[in-house]
């Protein structure tokens, strides 16, 4: 290695200096899934970045998705799944797998390769300490035939009521990386299917998070020519949707960022964990790789 890889690597530390100082001590509330979750360098690339954010002080909290792993359980067990609205409806058979497959098989993967990357991690579901207090969710679709909403029965798809955030609070205060499967419990002890982003931006202000981030497929939220924006105002929101620049699937994951922010959580990120590293160069570094949401 040339020296002059060598000094360039040296300033990469220096640029990260100041971020490691101001953000020592803090909560990063980090959504992971999307590739970042199937891909084997990826995943280990997750992995470090988690472990060396802890290393420098700050406190990461985890939450997960795992639709692609869910869908493929239910495909060996010969379910079909069914969609509405991008939502996956969830009738109890459904439920115990999603259950199943989130709360055991992924979250205890995530929690393993934590641990073999050197890190300490455990992990958690909504029912543990009552984490995630869930109601039913209510999914309302206009239709144009005649002319009124329609109410969509989406089964035990929830929402989030509260965050209980005791059992956080005591990870928080140890060494130890608490992982969170998007599994709500409701107040009669029924089990509910959550967005996994929709969790993630509760459990970010229930804890008072510096900031909120979302590992996405896409490299952030982008301009009608398709370059990346890589910072917005939380008032601009609503015209670049209403001009349908933002639009689709970001629609959510922006209103997540929006939410999470009106609730004190100074910024949001949505980044492309395609990218290796993509945690360390967004918090890290002076320009960032993703697009990030700012309270006003």
């Amino acid at each position: 290695m040339s020296l002059k890889n060598l000094v360039d690597k040296a300033n990469t530390l220096i640029e990260a200096l100041p971020y490691m100082r101001r953000f020592s001590g803090k909560t990063f509330v980090i959504k992971y899934g999307g590739h970042a979750m199937v891909d084997e360098a990826l995943k280990n690339s997750f992995a470090k970045d988690v472990i060396l954010l802890q290393q420098v002080g700050i406190k990461p909290v985890i939450v997960h998705g795992g639709g692609p792993q869910i869908g493929k359980i239910m495909k060996r067990m010969g379910l079909q799944p069914t969609f509405v609205d991008g939502m996956r409806v969830t009738d109890e058979e459904t439920m115990n797998v999603v259950e199943m497959v989130l709360a055991g098989k992924v979250n205890k993967d995530i929690v393993n390769l934590i641990n073999l990357n050197g890190g300490r991690a455990a992990g958690v579901s909504g029912k543990d300490g009552h984490t995630i207090v869930s109601r039913k969710r209510t999914h309302t679709r206009w239709d144009p035939a005649t002319d009124v909403p329609e109410i969509i029965d989406l089964g035990w798809v929830g929402d989030v009521e509260r965050i209980e955030p005791t059992l956080l609070q005591l990870f928080k205060d140890s060494d130890i990386i608490p992982v969170i499967a998007p599994v709500g419990v409701g107040e009669a002890g029924e089990t509910y299917n959550i967005n996994a982003d929709l969790v993630a931006g509760h459990v970010a202000a229930a804890l008072g998070a510096e900031k909120l981030i979302l590992l996405t497929d896409v490299a952030g939220v982008l301009d009608k020519q398709g370059t990346l924006l890589s910072s917005l105002e939380s008032a601009s929101i609503a015209q670049l949707i209403e001009n349908g620049t933002i639009g689709g699937g970001m629609i959510p994951k922006v209103e997540t960022c929006l939410a999470a922010c009106a609730a004190g959580v100074p910024t949001a990120h949505i980044i492309d964990g395609r990218v290796e590293h993509a945690l360390l160069l967004e918090i890290f570094t002076d320009h960032g790789v993703g697009t990030v949401i700012r309270r006003q």
